[in-house]
């Protein structure tokens, strides 16, 4: 059964989006693009989501330091006294993760679509109204066949991955203070995530078939450019927070 919705929810409706826009401009490498832009508009709440909720954290994260500073002597009230500046400020450190979950069942599909979809016995699970182009021709822009691995799609996408992840570090408030093991231990954390995944994803990626890491790496590069333009107005709160930010780290 979970099957079934699976297949009439998500991979139908991709694989179905994915040959229209083929037949509309005869290109799988366009029509895969096409197909990652209306997925990104549709995941496009979500995504808003995220990142009032990374502005939320960042906002309070003077009100974190003061928390950490206070109760660095008392590491079992540290714990109930940041949940109830949480419950406080109504922020939830896991909203930016729902993103990531939404898009995974999508990653999935597109990833069974590019498996199995661009043979020949696929196109009988195209919708009535979708004209059968016989075939899918694998080659994109005239040279790149997307039915095998492409090291050179992979490494694009963990040059835009780099990018996403070292955009999001440099939004992060900058630790001055040196009393806190915990502080540094993050700084070290972000550093090594901002090598560690675009590495996994270059290796994961030239493992998988062209036309799936040609969406991810699409995917990666609309998520960037959409953090920049949001990143790139700063909310009010922030302006407000930010002497009382600079008074506190410099104590």
């Amino acid at each position: 059964m979970f099957t079934s919705i699976y297949q009439a929810v998500l991979y139908q409706p991709i694989f179905n989006l994915l040959v229209f826009f083929y037949n509309l401009v005869g290109d799988i490498g366009l029509a895969i693009i096409l197909l990652t832009i209306v997925i990104k508009i549709v995941l496009s709440p979500f995504f808003i989501q995220s990142v009032k909720a990374q502005r939320a954290m960042q906002a309070i994260q003077p009100k974190l330091d003061e928390l950490k500073e206070k109760y660095k002597d008392k590491k079992e009230e540290l714990g109930p006294a940041i949940m109830q500046l949480y419950k406080k400020e109504k922020v939830s450190p896991f909203s930016s993760c729902l993103p990531l979950l939404i898009q995974f069942p999508f990653l999935i599909a597109v990833y069974e679509v590019f498996r199995t979809g661009l043979t020949n016995g696929a196109l009988n699970k195209l919708y009535p109204f979708i004209a059968n182009p016989g075939q899918l021709n694998p080659i994109a822009f005239g040279f790149l066949d997307l039915a095998k691995p492409q090291i050179v799609l992979a490494v694009l996408a963990g040059l835009a991955q780099f990018w996403q992840v070292k955009m999001l570090s440099t939004k992060k408030p900058e630790v001055k203070s040196t009393g806190s093991k915990d502080e540094s231990m993050m700084v070290i954390m972000n550093k090594q995530m901002m090598f560690v995944m675009p590495i996994m994803t270059v290796v994961i990626g030239a493992s998988l078939p062209g036309g799936l890491v040609l969406y991810w790496f699409m995917t990666t590069l609309l998520t960037a450019l959409m953090q920049l333009t949001a990143f790139k107005k700063k909310p009010a709160v922030e302006v407000l927070d930010k002497p009382k930010t600079e008074i506190t780290l410099t104590k």
